[in-house]
């Protein structure tokens, strides 16, 4: 699994929309209002690194609001949670 992290800069007045569309593409799993130099944060959680960039270039960059983006790949996870356990549920073979 690959995650990545998008910071995001938004037009002040769109970013209640601009998170709401966010997070109904496939792929975005979290969406982060906050403080500071970025407005948005998007977490991606995808199979391949060709999805985050499909997802990058070929969808967010294209919706009205979006000013700027900064994306970070993440090499490795320190979690409390076993995310792969969590995002994987449902989906066991049987």
């Amino acid at each position: 699994m690959v995650t990545a992290i998008i910071l995001i800069n938004v037009e002040r007045k769109r970013v209640g929309e601009v998170a709401e569309t966010l997070h109904k593409i496939e792929g975005v799993t979290e969406v982060y209002s906050v403080a500071g130099q970025y407005d948005l944060v998007a977490i991606l959680r995808v199979k391949e690194n060709e999805q985050v960039a499909e997802i990058v270039t070929g969808q967010l960059l294209k919706l009205e609001g979006i000013q700027k983006t900064e994306t970070l790949i993440a090499f490795s996870c320190y979690s409390r949670y076993d995310l792969d356990h969590l995002f994987s549920i449902g989906q066991e073979k049987g």
